[in-house]
């Protein structure tokens, strides 16, 4: 429907190569999803999904398309899912503990850091202020959740409905 009507629209498929415990090559045909978009005739990209700057390029463009009136883009960002699928699923059988660590070595976040402090953007130590900053806001939360009261559900249930009104 956003091709037909040239909504300005922009698609991210974050495909990390699993529905639930199965592979995504496995579960279809054309594993390229990018390609895929050429089917309903807008510009489908593939992105290495764990690398932040290359990300940030690629939807710049496809929002810099929407914006100009020229319809939707799908980036597909490939990437890896290093847990399971859900907590408490069991995290083994279909994949290697090998296969898991070549991903996490790919960390995008550690990887940003890097590529920041090598280029000269930032230091380590501004970094480091940042992780220390982050870290007091989830203990901040943390306290504030442990120690607010439970909700009263009816409280909750009728405050929901008096706002739909």
């Amino acid at each position: 429907m956003a091709a037909i009507w040239d909504l300005p629209v922009v698609y991210v498929c974050e495909n990390n190569q699993f529905a639930t415990e199965v592979p995504f090559h496995y579960a279809t045909r054309n594993t390229d999803v990018a390609e895929r978009a050429q089917t309903y005739g807008m510009p489908g990209v593939e992105v290495d999904g764990n690398d932040v700057l290359a990300i940030y390029e690629t939807a710049g463009e496809a929002v810099r398309r929407a914006r100009a009136g020229q319809g939707p883009s799908l980036i597909a960002c490939q990437t890896y899912r290093t847990r399971s699928h859900a907590e408490g699923m069991r995290d083994g059988g279909y994949r290697t503990p090998e296969e898991i660590e070549t991903w996490k070595a790919r960390d995008p976040i550690t990887a940003l850091r890097h590529r920041v402090v090598e280029r000269g953007l930032a230091t380590e130590a501004e970094f480091d202020a940042i992780d220390e900053e982050i870290k007091a806001i989830v203990v901040d939360a943390l306290q504030f959740a442990a120690t607010s009261p439970y909700p009263d559900p009816i409280t909750a249930t009728a405050h929901i409905f008096s706002e739909q009104e």
